[in-house]
């Protein structure tokens, strides 16, 4: 019966549309959640690297902040090798133009 069961399509399969996925929680969504969290707690240590009363306290939020922002972008590179988090590649025209734009702005800095 069971067998029988793996055997029949879903109305999804016989008709070529994706699949609709079910309330579960697969590997792709707890690498999201794992994501949503650090990026979380970055803003949170950002801010209390920023708040921190002594420099030790500053020193040691400041290395949980380095090892958050790694832990990140090796969640992140998991994620773009599975194909699970895409990004469209940069146009180098804008990324120039948006550059020197910015740049610019320098001279509006009280330090320079």
């Amino acid at each position: 019966m069971q067998q029988q069961n793996q055997q029949q399509a879903t109305p999804q399969q016989s008709t070529g549309l994706p699949q609709v996925k079910g309330p579960e929680m697969n590997d792709r969504d707890r690498i999201n959640d794992v994501l949503a969290m650090i990026k979380y707690m970055n803003v949170a240590y950002n801010v209390a690297v920023n708040e921190a009363s002594n420099d030790t306290l500053y020193q040691m939020q400041m290395n949980i902040l380095t090892n958050l922002h790694q832990a990140q972008r090796d969640v992140y590179n998991a994620m773009a090798a599975k194909g699970w988090y895409k990004t469209d590649p940069a146009d180098m025209q804008k990324i120039q133009q948006t550059y020197q734009q910015f740049s610019n702005y320098q001279t509006q800095f009280p330090y320079s």
